[in-house]
């Protein structure tokens, strides 16, 4: 039986010379990989309320989205700064190569909603908490996060438990 480790491929020297990119969307195109992830994503947070799902830029919305459908709750996006048309919340954040910002609509998530915020890799943790942090502002209380992949080198998973928040990851790879 295949796991979901199983349906990435990985890519080597993309997008620069040493990395090894861990590629979903072959996850995604398989119709069992992708029903696989989704419900293995589900499940630690099967019997809680759940408000919403949010979903990181970009493949956080496919996965958000169905994780959304099955728990018949809303989706918001968390997008890049200036992608979202309305009034708007921003969080800045460092990458290793500089800095980046990522923004929620302000009417997105009501002061005591649950949330689940998802995405389809945990490296550094950079993009997770710039999101956890805005739905905090928003007064969301996050119920979990969970990733596809957890690249434990990196150290996503220790910022993020750190913060005190439960961690959920389908599969690890190590290096980059």
């Amino acid at each position: 039986m295949k796991t979901v480790k199983d349906y990435i491929r990985t890519i080597p020297d993309f997008p620069h010379e040493g990395i090894l990119f861990r590629d979903v969307t072959t996850l995604f195109a398989d119709p069992r990989g992708l029903r696989l992830a989704v419900d293995q994503m589900l499940h630690p947070y099967a019997g809680l309320r759940i408000d919403k799902v949010v979903g990181l830029e970009a493949r956080g919305f496919i996965l958000g989205g169905a994780i959304a459908h099955q728990l018949s709750v809303g989706f918001v996006p968390v997008r890049k700064k200036g992608k979202l048309p309305g009034p708007t919340l921003g969080e800045s954040y460092t990458l290793e190569y500089g800095e980046a910002a990522v923004e929620i609509h302000e009417d997105a998530i009501a002061g005591g909603e649950r949330i689940l915020l998802v995405d389809d890799l945990l490296a550094t943790g950079g993009t997770a908490e710039a999101g956890i942090k805005l739905i905090e502002r928003l007064g969301g209380t996050i119920m979990g996060c969970a990733f596809i992949i957890d690249l434990p080198e990196l150290g996503g998973r220790t910022r993020l438990e750190g913060m005190g928040m439960d961690v959920h990851a389908l599969c690890e790879f190590e290096g980059l």
